[in-house]
């Protein structure tokens, strides 16, 4: 490690559709975190245009790498390692974060890191939870993926349970559609399912068959609208509200299913979650409940850090670079990306 006091990362996103960056200093200490976010642009089409994500990443990464500077009081030549998204995610989308990174360390001689997303969601718990480190499970959920992870030391990760078809944000999104909702579907499904009964309507909760751990969403979903166009055929007035809550309910019931066994099973007293879907309240009040059944100690980001955002990244990168880890300029963009691998 270092012997410096300091050591100050630049970190940069461009996964999928926010551009963003963040100066964090020693993993935990956020100077600045910028984002722009797209989706008010995506939303006119239903969900993320990949083409279009990867035109705005070009034209936002300069002023959000400024923008994350000037907030932090520093110039690049303060600036210790450089931290980008290399994957799993869009791949034009990450190439634009990956080539401004490499650009920049080649220019200013800075050492750079690559960095896992699914990494970045999980270090986000580092930054507000000051006392928490390894070992610990974590659940991390967003549009992309679903993974039940015990965090066995920084940048070490054993995988118990993984969706074996659409991640939970992705039915969140493809139910809110089909209702009527539009994107983004979970702050929407959330909003609505306050003004629904949660159990007006009994949608499948699906566990896979020899491994108790993985999740399955595309039944739901499927469940969703097959009760949608049974309504229809046979003229039943449909409530959009008790659509939302009982499926956001049902997917809720599977996630704490899954962890409640995992903390069971592994006997671990800290349990994290991560990613845009764990900004749902309802979620993580269940999750709360559950810990604090089994007086397991519970740890959220705040809900900026759920999203997609770079100060995570730079957690991630502080935990990778003092552990040795540098990558060269043949660095590359890895859309799919594997939780573990370099």
């Amino acid at each position: 490690m270092s012997s410096k006091e300091e050591i100050r990362i630049l970190a940069i996103e461009s996964s999928c559709d926010e551009t963003a960056a963040a100066v964090v200093v020693n993993g935990r200490d956020v100077r600045s975190n910028i984002i722009s976010s797209q989706i008010a642009l995506h939303t006119l089409y239903g969900g993320v245009v990949p083409e279009i994500a990867s035109r705005k990443h070009i034209e936002k990464i300069d002023q959000v790498i400024t923008e994350a500077l000037k907030e932090a009081q520093m110039t690049l030549d303060d600036i210790d390692a450089i931290g980008v998204t290399y994957g799993p995610g869009l791949v034009g989308a990450l190439l634009v974060g990956v080539a401004e990174a490499k650009a920049i360390s080649y220019a200013k001689k800075i050492p750079l890191v690559g960095v896992h997303h699914i990494e970045g969601h999980i270090s986000a718990n580092y930054i507000e939870n000051k006392d928490l480190e390894p070992p610990f499970l974590c659940l991390v959920v967003s549009g992309g993926h679903t993974h039940l992870v015990k965090v066995l030391d920084y940048g070490k990760y054993e995988i118990l349970g993984r969706t074996m078809d659409d991640a939970a944000g992705e039915a969140f999104d493809k139910v809110a559609r089909a209702i009527g909702l539009g994107y983004p579907g979970g702050p929407k499904i959330e909003k609505v399912s306050h003004e629904g009964n949660p159990k007006a309507i009994s949608f499948p909760r699906a566990h896979v068959s020899g491994d108790a751990y993985n999740f399955s969403f595309s039944g739901m979903k499927s469940a969703v609208l097959n009760y949608l166009n049974g309504c229809q055929m046979k003229g039943i007035e449909i409530h959009q509200a008790d659509v939302a809550a009982s499926f956001q309910q049902a997917v809720i019931d599977v996630l704490v299913g899954n962890v409640e066994k995992a903390l069971e099973e592994t006997g671990m007293k800290k349990f994290a979650i991560a990613g845009g879907v764990a900004s749902n309240g309802t979620l993580r009040n269940a999750m709360e409940q559950a810990c604090a059944k089994r007086g397991v100690a519970f740890y959220r980001p705040s809900p900026i850090l759920c999203t997609d955002n770079a100060a995570m990244i730079g957690a991630a990168a502080y935990y990778e670079y003092i552990a040795g880890v540098r990558s060269g300029l043949d660095l590359n963009a890895v859309p799919n990306l594997k939780l573990g691998e370099r």
